[in-house]
């Protein structure tokens, strides 16, 4: 397996002959996540340093310095080659959108293309946390020309939200989802952990995609991908972080830390105690907040002619989902995974 590692202070690659990258320094940005573009197949890149610095473009040695900004110290625009600029419908490859049932009342929003390249390899897209699919167009859109290329929403967050409530109330409350006196039979064992989603790409992978995938990962999704890598190496051809977080949950794993675990009775499940409830209300109104959301928008783009309205306004619509309050403070207060990140990238 092959391993690429992306982050705002250093980038490392682990590579094959057949995979490499190549850097250059522009020095002109700030401490802010870049943006890379991948090879096509017909192309050979040579990985000619580990540098730990974020003044970076990954780039196609074809291009060479043509990937720099047109301005150096006055960037209004970066480009960056092989991506579609969005200018019309007809760039890149065509973007199909579908649902798979994964469990009774869970079904998994996944997006795909490419699929008419039948002896390409498979890619895998995983989103960070509280984003999905959307945050992928322009990769599914150029490197579905030459690859076959899929991206899903986690359960609990983007489109893969439930359909039905997990926990109704006996009040019959309109529009707030999971805050009932008891939970469905089907979302008794619910929780939105990370154990959860390694289960859930594990058998997209096995069921949809139908063999072993090239995984790519931002934030949450490169944590996820590292772990699915470490605990079904047979899946998994090579993994990229695209600014991996390199934690994610606070309680204990019941089966890492039995004792311990039972401190704390309450871990993530659904229906959520009414103390959570209080808490969420407060905490949710304020992360909902379109303003809230326009401003971390802002500061996670170093190109700030960047048109965000897309991304902004799937992540307002998810915000408004009856089971997003409670599908929130079910993943802050899921235990951790079976294994930490340091751990899986041991493996």
């Amino acid at each position: 397996m092959e391993l690429v590692s992306c982050s705002h202070s250093s980038i490392s690659c682990h590579r094959k002959p057949s995979l490499s990258l190549r850097f250059l320094d522009t020095n002109c940005f700030n401490s802010r996540p870049h943006r890379a573009s991948l090879p096509r197949r017909s192309k050979s890149f040579t990985c000619e340093s580990l540098i730990s610095t974020h003044n970076l473009i990954v780039a196609d040695e074809d291009f060479g310095t043509r990937t720099s900004p047109e301005k150096l110290g006055e960037i209004t625009k970066l480009k960056i080659p092989g991506l579609p600029d969005g200018s019309d419908g007809n760039n890149g490859s065509e973007i199909s959108s579908s649902f798979w049932d994964y469990k009774p009342k869970l079904s998994v929003h996944y997006e795909q293309s490419g699929i008419e390249n039948t002896h390409a390899p498979a890619v895998l897209f995983l989103p960070g946390f509280g984003v999905g699919t959307f945050h992928f167009e322009k990769q599914l859109k150029d490197l579905g020309c030459d690859y076959r290329v899929w991206a899903l929403d986690f359960l609990g967050q983007g489109m893969s939200l439930p359909g039905e409530d997990p926990a109704p109330s006996s009040q019959g409350e309109l529009g707030v989802w999971g805050f009932g006196e008891e939970s469905e039979p089907w979302a008794s064992e619910l929780v939105y952990s990370v154990d959860l989603w390694r289960d859930q790409v594990q058998h997209f992978i096995e069921q949809v995609i139908g063999e072993p995938v090239y995984i790519v990962g931002n934030s949450l999704g490169g944590f996820v991908a590292l772990y699915i890598a470490a605990c079904c190496p047979h899946l998994v051809k090579g993994v990229t972080l695209l600014n991996a977080t390199p934690f994610w949950g606070f309680l204990p794993n019941a089966e890492r830390s039995p004792q311990l675990s039972k401190m704390f009775p309450w871990s993530g499940t659904f229906p959520l105690p009414a103390s959570v409830r209080k808490l969420t209300e407060i905490v949710w109104q304020k992360i909902s907040d379109p303003r809230s959301i326009e401003q971390i928008l802002k500061q996670v783009y170093a190109d700030h002619s960047t048109d965000v309205n897309k991304v902004f306004s799937r992540i307002i619509e998810t915000t408004q989902h009856p089971a997003a309050a409670a599908s929130f403070a079910s993943i802050m207060f899921a235990p951790t995974g079976l294994l930490s990140f340091h751990e899986a990238l041991s493996r």
